[in-house]
């Protein structure tokens, strides 16, 4: 591990990476200050906890002051890379790192790392749970990166023997250097252009959890996305892929034969379980429980492990989750969509009739396949939040202003939840499934989930 005694370490962005990552470099002797553009009043909490590890702290702005005798700055995940404080950083030569790469390079144990547009969270839960099957002795699984808590916090005990499987980010990748033993990507869709400007940019820090493993490591991709897919020629190691259809004869991965997710490797096909097994909603769970077997195949656990983990993920917080039945109609947040393609995938899990809550705000995505796809599938739209009138004008577009379901535009999600507490019906599903990030009004997605599911609970 490097040494960090004595270093003037800046980190930008007091969310949970950048707080995690704030303590464990002053535990390691670095001189650290931790900067946050919000108003020092959203930290009370934290200002009292950094106390005790001597961590500066400078909020409501990023003064340029703060690259005195700078050695290295740190950049949380939500932090975009054109503040002009990186830029006069970059320019002054100071290098650029993160939670994510000074974990990779403190870490003895093997990691597998899982990134995509979508679906990473799912399959990395899924990995994790299988991981937990096959761990033997005094192993033990760690799960993070950008789900759950950050693992930097928890470097020092990880063994070498230990089980690390990682969510990584486009975020946390493109300042990355280093790439886990074994590299999953689900898929390569258009997702944060309002971070990283083009597809092609989005896609090259998407591929930097390939670009740095050698000819002893894995890859694992999903050769029925093209994004993904179009990466291939780059792997440098042992290459798996996953899909739904039919395995081609010269490729080892995982595949739906029959009904049965299976795995080929050398021609031969080992039955996993069938699809029932996977108790998550929708075709792309499915998907991703492929991926999870690839992964989990490269990683060399049983296929008994394999079985038994996918079983055991009854169902994800925020992800097509079931709240209640409430006036005859069920209920589910799905705040972790917070793309157009993601909620699309979540209307494609019901049969019923659908009551949708849109909003949040937009990454300069496009919404026409959404539009065409809520023609069909959807009998009442409840938009709300920062991109409500951008939704609105795509559908109304689309629609040429004669609506084949009802519409209304709100504010703020208390007052969608409301909203679609007076038209539901008998066998309706309510999805909030927004299409949109949190950032215009909450935290992360979890916290306005979490938001949903207690506005839903109290309902009376």
């Amino acid at each position: 591990m490097i040494d960090y005694r004595g270093k003037n370490v800046l980190i930008l962005g007091a969310a949970r990476q950048g707080s995690a990552l704030a303590r464990f470099l002053s535990e390691k002797g670095a001189v650290v200050t931790l900067s946050d553009n919000r108003p020092v009043q959203q930290f009370t909490d934290l200002l009292t906890e950094l106390e005790q590890f001597h961590v500066k702290t400078v909020f409501g702005e990023h003064p340029f002051f703060l690259l005195q005798n700078c050695d290295l700055l740190c950049i949380s995940g939500g932090v975009p890379l054109d503040l002009p404080i990186i830029q006069e950083a970059q320019r002054r030569s100071i290098p650029l790192s993160n939670d994510s790469q000074i974990f990779f390079e403190g870490l003895q144990a093997k990691a597998i790392g899982i990134t995509g547009s979508a679906g990473k969270t799912t399959t990395t839960t899924l990995v994790g749970e299988i991981a937990k099957q096959a761990c033997q002795n005094e192993q033990k699984v760690w799960i993070g990166g950008n789900i759950g808590l950050p693992l930097i916090s928890y470097l020092d005990e990880i063994q070498m023997t230990d089980i690390v499987v990682l969510e990584l980010s486009s975020f946390q990748l493109e300042l990355m250097t280093i790439s886990p033993a074994i590299a999953a990507i689900t898929n390569i869709t258009p997702n944060h252009l309002d971070r990283h400007g083009t597809m092609e940019a989005y896609t090259t820090a998407k591929a930097n959890i390939l670009a740095f493993q050698t000819s002893e490591n894995i890859a694992v991709l999903n050769r029925e996305d093209p994004g993904a897919w179009n990466l291939h020629d780059t792997v440098q190691g042992k290459l798996l892929t996953f899909g739904l259809h039919e395995l081609p004869k010269n490729m080892n991965g995982s595949y739906l034969r029959n009904g049965e997710l299976t795995i080929r490797q050398e021609n031969s096909d080992e039955v996993i379980c069938p699809f029932e097994s996977v108790h998550l909603r929708g075709e792309h769970n499915i998907l991703n429980a492929l991926a999870a077997c690839a992964i989990a195949y490269a990683a060399e656990f049983s296929s008994e492990a394999i079985r038994k983990g996918i079983e055991q993920v009854k169902g994800i917080p925020h992800r097509l989750e079931y709240i209640r039945r409430w006036h005859g109609a069920a209920w589910y947040n799905d705040s972790i969509a917070t793309t157009p393609e993601r909620t699309l995938a979540a209307i494609r899990a019901f049969d019923g009739p659908l009551v949708l809550l849109l909003g949040g705000r937009d990454k300069k995505l496009p919404w026409e396949e959404l539009a065409a796809e809520v023609h069909d599938r959807v009998d009442h739209i409840i938009l709300f939040g920062e991109a409500a009138d951008l939704i609105y004008s795509v559908l109304k577009t689309y629609e040429q202003n004669i609506f084949p379901y009802s519409l209304e535009k709100y504010t703020s999600l208390p007052e969608a939840v409301q909203a679609a507490a007076r038209i539901v019906n008998e066998g309706d599903i309510v999805l909030l499934s927004p299409g949109g990030t949190s950032y215009d009004a909450y935290r992360d997605f979890e916290e306005r989930g979490n938001l949903f599911k207690n506005l839903v609970e109290t309902l009376q």
